[in-house]
């Protein structure tokens, strides 16, 4: 096609008949497109973006695609965006998941360069149900959201989105990249230490730092950063990287670190005047990498754990001998502590405030209400549906020809440089 009435044409006449071949017609008329991006809103007023929904989003992607800024300013395309986001037809704009990854992006930056992070919070979560084949698929879009729901401090708005379970990365259907799964586990994950969810987060930031890798990249240090404090806020030491994580992320995360792996040896000691002393020593570097409320949050959490291990040792320990004990600075300090940890179920314990005794006390929960075994039935189904994924993925796994063609040619070079025994 070579004019701009000549594409419009070709999305009228096509939108509702043959979307494939209206698909191959744009993708040949993208340079005109680009060419005529300082006119394309004009030709935007002629088309319904929602019957025309395909048409709409090469238009608008034209806009931005060979420029730093939109024809017609910020404001206008993040308007044009939003309006289009939530009223596009998903079965036009499935066809060109790139595209609409692109407009997404742009409408984000453009909302950032403005300073207004939280008005793109809806549009951005609309539109991954739009380009989702089902709540299972990752989208580049969630990377996105999460990050805009960071800035504009509404952890709340991710919640929903938080809570799918996403088993699907399919680029061909949603144009997911991989640097779209980084993101999506690093704003995920510090979405959910917003939210006080540290397991939900770990496994972000570990999903983050499992991923395939032949290089290293700031955001898969970034994540090792976090998942190490939360690391030892969580479970009191640094946890181990899984077997399958690429050698170079085990080797150089480690290394180009150090002052976190310094701050876990000080942690394992217990001994808060250490813990204290390395956090001081590298606060530069703590609050440079914005880690340093985190590394502050890692001292409160050996203070809990050394109340913890009084528990193990103590029926009852007076509130004065608690603060001395753990290296808190009173008596009060130290009941404000314990107030806090057994409204949060950390301990179980109960404080006599006329001679300032804190009697420990057993986990009062027996198991055997009928709320427990509904939560343990609610978990063996949800362990059940997991194994069947599983087994599914395995499945697709061992019989498709180019796995199967790659572990056929591994074997065949593996037999050719074996040495020839006699």
């Amino acid at each position: 096609m070579d004019s701009l009435d000549s594409v419009v044409s070709a999305i009228q006449k096509l939108s509702g008949t043959d979307l494939p071949q209206l698909l191959t017609q744009l993708k040949s008329s993208e340079d005109l497109l680009q060419r005529s991006a300082g006119i394309s809103t004009q030709v935007l007023s002629t088309l319904d973006p929602n019957q025309h929904s395909l048409g709409w989003l090469f238009i608008l992607e034209s806009q931005v695609s060979g420029s730093a800024d939109p024809p017609h300013g910020s404001e206008t395309f993040i308007a044009a965006v939003t309006s289009f986001i939530g009223c596009c037809r998903p079965e036009q704009i499935r066809l060109a998941p790139d595209k609409f990854a692109s407009i997404c992006k742009q409408m984000k930056e453009h909302a950032l360069k403005l300073g207004q992070p939280g008005r793109v919070v809806m549009p951005l979560k609309l539109a991954i149900g739009k380009v989702q084949p089902s709540t299972e698929y990752l989208s580049p879009q969630h990377g996105d959201f999460f990050q805009v729901c960071l800035l504009a401090k509404m952890y709340h708005a991710a919640i929903e989105i938080l809570a799918q379970e996403v088993y699907e990365t399919d680029p061909a259907k949603t144009g997911l990249v991989p640097r779209d799964f980084l993101l999506f586990c690093y704003y995920g994950g510090m979405l959910q230490v917003g939210l006080k969810n540290f397991s939900q987060a770990l496994k972000m930031f570990l999903n983050a730092l499992t991923a395939p890798s032949i290089a290293l990249n700031a955001i898969t240090v970034a994540s090792y950063k976090k998942y190490a404090i939360l690391s030892l806020i969580y479970s009191g030491q640094i946890q181990p990287f899984p077997k399958y994580t690429a050698s170079i992320v085990q080797r150089h995360c480690k290394n180009c670190c150090q002052e976190y792996n310094e701050l876990a040896n000080a942690y394992t000691t217990r001994n808060m005047e250490e813990l204290r002393r390395c956090a001081l020593t590298y606060e530069e570097v703590f609050r440079k990498d914005n880690n340093y409320g985190l590394v502050k949050q890692c001292i409160q959490s050996l203070y809990k754990r050394n109340i913890q291990r009084l528990t193990q040792t103590y029926l009852t320990l007076s509130i004065e001998d608690i603060a001395q004990t753990v290296g808190l600075s009173s008596a009060v300090e130290a009941e404000s502590y314990i107030l806090r940890m057994i409204e949060s179920g950390d301990i179980y314990a109960t404080i006599n405030q006329k001679d300032g005794m804190v009697s420990f006390l057993e986990d009062p929960e027996q198991y055997n209400t009928s709320e427990m075994v509904d939560r343990i039935d609610t978990n063996i189904q949800t362990s059940i549906g997991l194994a069947k994924k599983v087994a599914d993925v395995n499945e697709q796994v061992i019989t498709n020809r180019t796995f199967l063609s790659k572990t056929m040619m591994k074997d065949r070079m593996r037999h050719y440089t074996e040495p020839m025994q006699d």
